[in-house]
């Protein structure tokens, strides 16, 4: 490589990360400890692989230097050696560049999603529906565990809004790519004349916060509580056990009314509203997050997209890396790892490209 002082200093962090983990008291302050575990588990990685590609550079230069002193008849062999030893150091020079590109923060944790309609009516959230049903499917697929935090039906069992919890290690990186506006092609089923109608729904995608990482004054928080509702307004409950929260600074509103209990909708309205409040922190940290959350929220027009899914067709295509698949029907039963695979991609090839390394 052509920075060892680079890879040096990042071998020389590890080290200091191991001792202050090994502190006595380094677990009494858990947001301090957990901040250094996952600097460790990120830094594990990249200082295994550079200690292989050490390895493999030795093993190389003796290859060398029995090639050069080889009789006739084995230098055949002793340059099949230098061969293999040069491919296997490309291979892990290729590696450990790779891996110093900066890790998004928010690899590894768990994923708040909120799916709901947005232009095109009954038919908005009745994709809205489909496409919750998607990353169900999804997270089976993945094994992730999903849990349905909130959830509001409209009036033909499609879905206004549905928010809930993804987790798994991986889920972070292979959903944060979803957030934005999905629009449908399709005949609706309210459509009598078979036309095709364009509809929308958003997306939104938040790293799951700790408890420890968000500092949230009571006092800053307003909670209303009420009756929960659903479709067309009815009153689904006789007691107050919906939950309202407004954290006053930053004008964030949750609400949560699935749970009969309102202590149990106050706890969900929290974890919701701390991954929002973490959010807008590293939006505000990092100016590169903050336009990608804008991009990401939208305002759901039809002429805004990140990904159309057309029916007829049974086509999705990806409208950031120009990806089309004709296999919409598996798509919808969960099989994004094509989609997944290929945004993940596209983002690594752009962090090399500019240069983006630690």
């Amino acid at each position: 490589m052509d920075d060892l002082a680079r890879l040096e200093a990042i071998e020389r962090e590890y080290e200091e990360v191991l001792q202050r983990l090994a502190e006595p008291g380094a677990p009494a302050d858990r947001k301090n400890f957990l901040a250094l575990s996952r600097r460790h588990k990120d830094l594990e990685v990249i200082v295994g692989a550079m200690r292989e590609l050490r390895g493999a550079q030795e093993d190389l230069a003796t290859a060398r230097e029995l090639f050069s002193d080889a009789p006739a008849d084995e230098r055949e062999l002793a340059r099949s050696e230098v061969s293999d030893a040069d491919k296997r150091v490309t291979r892990l020079e290729q590696e450990v560049r790779e891996l110093l590109v900066p890790r998004d923060p928010n690899d590894g944790r768990n994923v708040i999603m909120t799916v709901r309609g947005a232009e095109g009516g009954e038919e908005a959230n009745l994709f809205a529906k489909d496409l919750f049903e998607m990353y169900q499917r999804y997270a089976e697929r993945r094994r992730w565990r999903l849990e349905v935090l909130g959830l509001q039906e409209s009036d033909l069992k499609g879905i206004d809004e549905v928010t809930f919890l993804v987790r798994g290690e991986d889920a972070w990186q292979r959903l944060k790519h979803e957030g934005g506006p999905h629009r449908v092609q399709r005949v609706p089923v309210t459509e009598s004349q078979g036309r095709i109608h364009t509809s929308s729904a958003v997306v939104t995608v938040l790293p799951e916060a700790d408890e420890v990482e968000v500092d949230i004054d009571p006092a800053d928080l307003k909670i209303d509580v009420y009756r929960s509702t659903g479709p067309g307004g009815q009153s689904v409950n006789t007691t107050d056990s919906a939950v309202r929260i407004t954290h006053v600074p930053s004008g964030v509103v949750v609400a949560m009314q699935d749970e009969k209990s309102q202590i149990q909708n106050r706890a969900k309205a929290m974890q919701v509203l701390r991954a929002r409040l973490l959010k807008l922190e590293q939006d505000r940290q990092h100016a590169e997050l903050s336009k990608a959350r804008r991009e990401q929220g939208g305002s759901g027009g039809r002429s805004e997209k990140i990904r159309t899914y057309n029916f007829p067709e049974n086509r999705v295509t990806d409208h950031r890396i120009g990806l089309t698949l004709h296999k919409l029907d598996r798509v919808l039963r969960g099989e994004l790892d094509e989609l997944t695979d290929g945004l993940v991609a596209d983002e690594r090839a752009r962090q090399l490209a500019d240069g983006d390394v630690s």
